[in-house]
């Protein structure tokens, strides 16, 4: 059974700051380094000193970026500038944004989830990696606290958990506009009834990891450590449960978008499309305006779109190649110990049919040639500058093929699913009682 429950948030104090917008942060894990000065800059108590703080070459082992996140986090609650609510509560989250046009609000809220194990009732499409979780678990240790949530997703078809929380909304404890440009709304829920009404809703329900794969078996892993370290057996001891957003799947405001993938690798480019030419057709484009990344990436974007073909397109120079694939049944050989689903992935297509057959990178060296942007423009620019060798744009996994792999218990490759909205950073913690 699915166990959800209230807690005493962490949040910014509206008196020791007024303007709440120069605090909060993206997530930790998409921040790039001018990005963190930009929101040092900003303001001496911005979260992402916390979260995803500067490391130094003096760091050492007492003198770090987790030491440094445990102080700060600990100092600025004895300042107030963090302060604890007095009561439990579910805290609604809204997220209203734009996307091609289209004025969208996605509907969630947090809560505290009880931990699974073995991932019966919380349902993983994506492996993770180890590097990632080792950096969130000294977090996890140094600060005794959930600083970011985990968002997941349930089904619920009448939306009554989203209706029900809407009943009882009232005044918006914070109302921000995020880093994204997007506004984020929190509201705090106490009334014991609803929170119970809304637990209830979920007793039966399987959820679906959305984001934050590598902050959930994190979480796991940290439980293990403190039951041992404690001899704490107790199952509602707080390191079994994490902090958390659920959100109806078929919540209209919620988006996936493609993760094109940056290759480093040195190859002959003419070479490579002949032997790709084995299994895809290649159709070579030149960008109508060259230079102009997003201009280019748009375009690259509708050439490739496709509801019935495994389309890709490799960047490189102001050209692009289209490559689609001739025969999904080659994925039977190179992917037989896999369902169909997931061997029909495009995601799986590019990293079994392309990225491993032909480029010879697999789990082992991934991280070594890979690196991964949601933009468009980007997957233009960072080639163009040289900072990679060429690029790889695919579109986004549908939210079904997400449901079926997880349901199936398989694990998608690295990076295949990129959610919007991201949620914010600093909206709410939660520390936990040890």
């Amino acid at each position: 059974m699915v166990e959800i429950k209230a807690f005493k948030g962490i949040r910014y104090s509206k008196e020791k700051i007024p303007n709440l917008d120069d605090v909060m942060s993206p997530p930790y894990d998409i921040i790039p380094p001018r990005l963190q000065e930009q929101l040092y800059e900003k303001h001496e108590n911005n979260f992402v000193k916390i979260i995803f703080g500067k490391q130094f070459e003096d760091d050492s082992k007492d003198n770090n970026r987790y030491t440094r996140a445990q102080q700060l986090f600990s100092e600025w609650q004895k300042q107030a500038i963090l302060t604890q609510d007095n009561e439990p509560a579910l805290y609604a989250y809204k997220i209203t944004y734009e996307v091609n046009g289209i004025v969208r609000t996605m509907n969630g809220f947090f809560c505290r989830l009880k931990l699974d194990p073995d991932y019966k009732l919380v349902k993983a499409h994506e492996r993770t990696l180890s590097k990632a979780k080792a950096d969130r678990l000294e977090m996890m240790r140094a600060c005794q606290a959930n600083l970011e949530p985990i968002q997941l997703l349930y089904i619920d078809e009448a939306d009554l958990v989203r209706k029900t929380i809407d009943d009882h909304l009232g005044e918006p404890v914070i109302d921000v506009v995020g880093y994204d440009g997007f506004r984020h709304v929190l509201y705090k829920i106490t009334d014991p009834s609803v929170i119970e009404t809304v637990s209830s809703h979920l007793d039966d329900e399987i959820l679906f990891i959305a984001d934050g794969h590598h902050r959930y078996q994190t979480a796991i892993n940290y439980a293990e450590e403190m039951k041992e370290k404690t001899g704490n057996s107790d199952p509602d001891a707080d390191f079994n449960y994490r902090m958390v957003i659920l959100a109806n799947m078929f919540d209209e405001g919620l988006s996936i978008f493609p993760t094109h993938r940056f290759i480093k690798k040195d190859v002959d480019l003419d070479s490579f499309l002949l032997q790709l030419s084995e299994d895809f057709s290649v159709e070579k484009h030149s960008c109508s305006n060259p230079g102009n990344y997003a201009s280019c990436g748009d375009e690259i974007m509708k050439t490739i779109e496709s509801d019935d073909n495994h389309c890709f397109a490799l960047y490189k120079d102001g050209e692009f190649y289209v490559l689609t694939l001739k025969d999904e049944s080659m994925m039977d050989e190179l992917a037989g110990d896999h369902s169909e689903t997931w061997r029909t992935l495009d995601v799986s297509i590019l990293h079994r049919a392309i990225l491993e057959k032909y480029l010879g990178i697999n789990e082992k060296n991934l991280q070594d040639h890979i690196k991964y942007t949601r933009e468009n423009d980007e997957a233009i620019e960072f080639v163009d500058d040289g900072t990679y060798d060429f690029s790889i744009l695919m579109n986004a996994t549908k939210i079904e093929e997400l449901k079926m792999i997880a349901d199936g218990g398989e694990h998608m490759p690295q990076k295949s699913t990129y959610f919007l909205p991201k949620m914010l950073s600093g909206l709410v913690m939660y520390k936990m009682d040890i």
